[in-house]
């Protein structure tokens, strides 16, 4: 197996619509890709602004499917398959790259304190088990084990492994993966922090894997086309408008939740979050305001 066929540009972390008995909305769903399709932004689906934490089995092949589906070809879709286990994401990943996803990402396993070891262990057993292109996803915060760059960079001699995903927020850490991108042609950087993604491309990364563009897809889109436009300050005062959204939104709490929220204040049908949940009417309020200055419709 060689590596072939790049992916790039801007990707959105789509949420997963649910009704008010928590159900996934499947028809809410096909509208929010179609809105980013729109905007000119890829898929990116059952991740962390996804909910996939919540989700069962089915719901994430579900999500996957209609993702797809609705995208019809206009956009990729890439489709998170991360689980605690390693026969569990194969699992997983095996139902979901029969449904035309472009490739799969997996986070580093949660609850598990993993050595490097393990990680470089649990990787490659996904990808020797997948026929569809997979992406690290190290997001450390929220799973207690952190990829570190030498790691991906014995990962990245993988035939079927293809990039990395970093959500771990720092510049320090992306710019580790994005100097092992520098040295080979065939391992991509997407960024996952909404604040460092001109910063990211600026550097090296192939594209990027965002939540705040479930509220604001254009903005997205912006900073990626002016950057590619080689328009500097076009791209700045998209990426400044974007931190500024980051940074108010995310500091009334668990920014999933805060971007489903805001989202939908715009746009009521993709629903709350699943519980426990809870989103305090202070904060809702707050919340409620920041939508209104930033929500962009397509």
């Amino acid at each position: 197996m060689s590596k072939s066929g790049k992916i790039g540009g801007p990707f959105v972390a789509i949420v997963t619509p649910f009704d008010r008995d928590e159900r996934v909305e499947i028809a809410a769903l096909r509208r929010q890709v179609k809105r980013q399709a729109s905007a000119g932004n890829g898929i990116f689906c059952a991740g962390t602004n996804g909910e996939f934490y919540a989700l069962s089995f089915e719901e994430k092949l579900a999500v996957a499917e209609t993702c797809v589906e609705a995208a019809a070809g206009k956009v990729p879709v890439l489709a998170h398959i991360g689980e605690i286990s390693t026969h569990q994401t194969i699992a997983l990943g095996r139902a979901v790259e029969r449904l035309g996803v472009k490739a799969v990402s997996a986070i580093t396993p949660s609850f598990i304190a993993c050595s490097q070891a393990e990680l470089v262990a649990h990787y490659r057993r996904v990808a020797d088990a997948l026929t569809v292109p997979v992406y690290l996803y190290n997001i450390p915060a929220r799973t207690g084990n952190t990829l570190e760059p030498q790691t991906a960079r014995i990962l990245a001699d993988h035939p079927n492994i293809i990039g990395i995903k970093d959500s771990a927020g720092s510049q320090e850490s992306l710019d580790g993966f994005l100097a092992v991108a520098r040295d080979r042609d065939d391992f991509d950087v997407l960024v996952g922090p909404d604040s460092l993604v001109l910063h990211g491309l600026r550097n090296g990364a192939a594209g990027c894997i965002s939540g705040l563009g479930n509220i604001a897809p254009l903005t997205l889109n912006g900073i990626h086309s002016a950057f590619v436009a080689g328009d500097d300050a076009a791209a700045d005062a998209h990426q400044t408008h974007f931190s500024t959204l980051r940074k108010e939104l995310y500091a009334l709490g668990f920014p999933p939740a805060m971007v489903k929220r805001a989202l939908c204040r715009a746009m009521p049908e993709v629903g709350l979050s699943r519980a426990p949940v809870l989103i305090a009417d202070e904060v809702d309020a707050q919340v409620g305001a920041i939508a209104a200055r930033y929500a962009e419709a397509v």
